[in-house]
């Protein structure tokens, strides 16, 4: 990509393709960007597995030189101009830091580091941090993870959307054209997982990811979780309630203001959710929702206030400002808050009533704070061959009409979802923090999902996506070994559905949707209690759920008093 095309106001001093040494002697390929002037700059350094010259990384760096920073970019090892073999993350830490060594040791380097970008951008960043560079001054992690568990496998079922996306990094460069012409369906479909690629690409670290189906080595020895304590570096972490990080993103901001090492990492480091998806930060999710102009922020501007502080010691107010900073959709306003979660939090109980039909949209499901008496059970049929197509919420994906806020009532319509809904509210209801379901339920399978999704409808019938977790009975007990259930059984479970900010307002509904997939966000279970990776074969499951005075099945909502 042609730099020009972004008008840079002067003249700047560029160097490409500079080779910057690794402690194995492998060269990585970096490009240098110096402001015009003489002396020495604070350093902003971006570590991508992307194309370097791609346009959100261009900005980014014409916004840093435009304010008396230089700039290094630089691709990951394999990747690009960069030597050596390509292994996703688990060299970045290493290679990361060895980089920081050599920008702090340059003479135009003022021996302050900052670093930017996101996804797994913004993993290279947070992976350095433990090694404690004397350089590192601050960083910026953007829509990204406290692992790779986390991120692939959310407590153990595989967000296959995810997965399939390292076909896009099969080679040195990002494989775009080649995806653009499969068909995405039929592509998904493919059993057993562990084969997925094998007429496309080799992939090792997918297959790696499949096969690793628990909590083990292969995902402990890359994690951060064990190394908060190691860590001074402040972050300013940052995501979208419509990322599909966004719960990985809660996760890395308590571990670095409750355990990082040093008082001004635990202190200093910032959370920002805005309404967006995994990508483009600081633009408004797409679809039938208008969030409003405070929507969308100047992301670039706001990574360079925050760096002016760490790297120049400018004293421009920020550390004097609340940590945390979040979109309340709804409302569509931006609040700043002391802590997560709020401290006055009011959790409650949404129970989940019915008449045994509340299969649909159209059904009798209905849901209040009234804990149930003697009422019978909701049932339905789970077919992996026929799953509940995802429809908006925290994916990755970024087409239109797939993620984020989107009307969820073409999935309301199957008769495999239950509907619970209230009645209008009679005043808002603000819900900030994390959701989730506890349900009594039982299955014909040995192991099996239940999912659950909080939808905002709104008068004219809307229906839409707040946020949404899955659970696979396997996991309910441990993340690190699997345990299967007793057909007929009933099991308490727990359905984490992850963090969010919403005012329901006065005349909207508040909805639970209850089902047993998500695909092709994540894999479908296929009801064999087998593993996944290399199962082919697929079983109906019976599921019921039961809302008694026994199993008093209730959806957990973080109320904010208003």
């Amino acid at each position: 990509m042609n730099i020009s095309k972004y008008q840079f106001s002067q003249k700047y001093h560029i160097q490409i393709d500079v080779r910057v040494p690794m402690r194995d002697g492998v060269t990585l390929s970096t490009d240098v960007y110096l402001p015009s002037k003489e002396g020495t700059f604070p350093t902003m350094l971006v570590r991508t597995i992307y194309d370097n010259q791609s346009e959100n990384h261009m900005v980014t760096t014409k916004g840093f030189l435009d304010e008396g920073y230089a700039v290094a970019m630089q691709d990951c090892r394999g990747r690009f101009d960069s030597h050596g073999e390509f292994n996703p993350y688990y060299q970045e830490a290493e290679d990361g830091y060895d980089t920081q060594e050599w920008i702090g040791s340059q003479s135009w380097c003022d021996g302050n580091i900052g670093m930017f970008g996101g996804s797994y951008v913004g993993y290279t960043q947070s992976l350095t941090a433990p090694l404690r560079s004397k350089y590192l001054k601050a960083m910026v992690p953007t829509v990204s993870q406290q692992d790779n568990f986390g991120h692939w496998r959310v407590d153990g079922p595989l967000q296959l959307h995810v997965a399939m996306n390292f076909i896009n990094m099969a080679g040195r460069t990002m494989q775009m054209g080649p995806r653009s012409l499969i068909d995405s369906e039929e592509f998904y479909r493919r059993l057993p997982l562990i084969s997925a690629l094998d007429d496309i690409a080799d992939v090792p670290f997918y297959r790696a990811c499949v096969e690793h189906n628990t909590y083990d080595d292969f995902w402990k020895g890359n994690s951060l979780r064990y190394v908060y304590n190691e860590i001074d570096t402040p972050a300013y972490i940052v995501t979208g309630w419509y990322d599909n990080l966004v719960h990985e993103g809660f996760k890395l901001y308590r571990g670095w203001s409750k355990e990082a090492r040093s008082k001004d990492a635990r202190q200093l480091s910032k959370l920002l959710v805005g309404p967006w998806l995994h990508s483009p930060v600081g633009e408004p999710a797409p679809g039938p929702i208008d969030f409003g102009s405070a929507a969308k922020i100047d992301f670039v501007k706001e990574q360079v206030r925050w760096n002016d502080r760490r790297l120049k010691g400018v004293d421009n107010g920020i550390d004097d400002e609340p940590p945390v900073r979040i979109f309340v959709m709804g409302e569509n306003v931006w609040r700043s808050e002391n802590e997560w979660p709020l401290a006055r939090t009011n959790y409650t109980n949404y129970y989940l009533h019915g008449q045994g039909s509340a299969n649909s949209l159209l059904g009798d499901g209905v849901l209040n704070e009234s804990a149930p008496g003697d009422e019978p059970s909701d049932s339905y049929t789970y077919d992996p061959d026929d799953p509940v197509w995802t429809l908006g919420g925290q994916i990755m994906a970024i087409q239109e009409n797939i993620a984020g806020p989107q009307d969820r009532r073409p999935v309301e319509r199957r008769s495999d979802v239950l509907v619970y809904s209230t009645s209008p509210l009679e005043s808002d209801i603000e819900v900030t923090g994390p959701v989730s379901l506890t349900m009594y339920a039982s299955s014909s399978a040995t192991d099996t999902d239940f999912t659950g999704t909080l939808v905002d409808v709104h008068p004219d019938g809307k229906a839409i996506i707040i946020t949404e977790g899955l659970l696979g009975v396997r996991y309910r007990e441990s993340i690190e070994e699997t345990t299967p259930i007793t057909p007929g059984k009933v099991y308490e479970l727990n359905v984490d559905m992850w963090e969010t900010s919403n005012v329901f307002k006065a005349g909207h509904c508040i909805r639970l949707e209850i089902s047993s997939s998500n695909f092709p966000r994540f894999e479908r279970n296929l009801n064999t209690g087998k593993h996944s990776a290399f199962d082919s074969d697929m079983q109906l499951a019976h599921q019921t759920i039961f809302h008694d005075s026994n199993g008093p099945s209730h959806l957990v909502l973080p109320i904010i008093p208003r």
